[in-house]
């Protein structure tokens, strides 16, 4: 991964990796026991994507028109109200993932206390980077509020930024990641 912080990649990046001599044994196996064909794994898989790309869309036309600020009479009205909106799309992912894990079949191996103090584990780190990340940013630095001109005075460099480039993207992975497992 290439960052300012990090510097260029050092070892060539994904381009450099020989697939053929991967072992994909345990990605067969545990995709193997995946029903993609389950509505709520298919439900889940479509508000996973249509999320960020729903406001991603909104936040640019935002910037570009200025219309939902028009709208609403302000900027910060109108980036609450985007916020107001990712929330609620976001229950409805959770939602839809949660019950996307409960239909599918489960391994054994997952079973076991271990693997429920992993996934407890990465709920707790994932919960920690998230919310650290939205006290550091607040409501308008987290929800888009730079397409509405809504700027913070400096870069948000204290924890958890200043040990990951993108700590509420990890914490929610990590969260998602636990939960599933757990």
């Amino acid at each position: 991964m290439s960052s300012a912080a990090a510097g260029p990649d050092c070892c060539g990046g994904l381009g450099s990796i020989d697939w053929r001599q991967a072992d994909f044994c345990i990605m067969t196996r545990l995709l193997g026991s995946v029903d993609p064909a389950e509505p709520c794994f298919v439900a889940a898989v479509l508000t996973i994507i249509f999320n960020p790309l729903f406001w991603n869309v909104v936040a640019r036309w935002e910037h570009k028109t200025r219309k939902l600020s028009r709208a609403l009479g302000s900027p910060y009205l109108g980036c609450y109200a985007l916020g107001g909106v990712i929330l609620l799309l976001n229950v409805l992912r959770s939602h839809c993932f949660t019950q996307a894990m409960l239909n599918q079949p489960t391994t054994d191996s997952l079973q076991d206390p271990s693997a429920r103090w992993l996934g407890l584990a990465l709920l707790g780190v994932g919960c920690l980077l998230v919310l650290s990340s939205f006290f550091a940013l607040g409501f308008t630095g987290t929800f888009l509020g730079d397409y509405f001109g809504i700027l913070k005075e400096a870069r948000v460099t204290s924890f958890p930024f200043n040990i990951l480039d993108n700590p509420m993207y990890w914490g929610s992975t990590a969260n998602y990641l636990g939960w599933a497992i757990m």
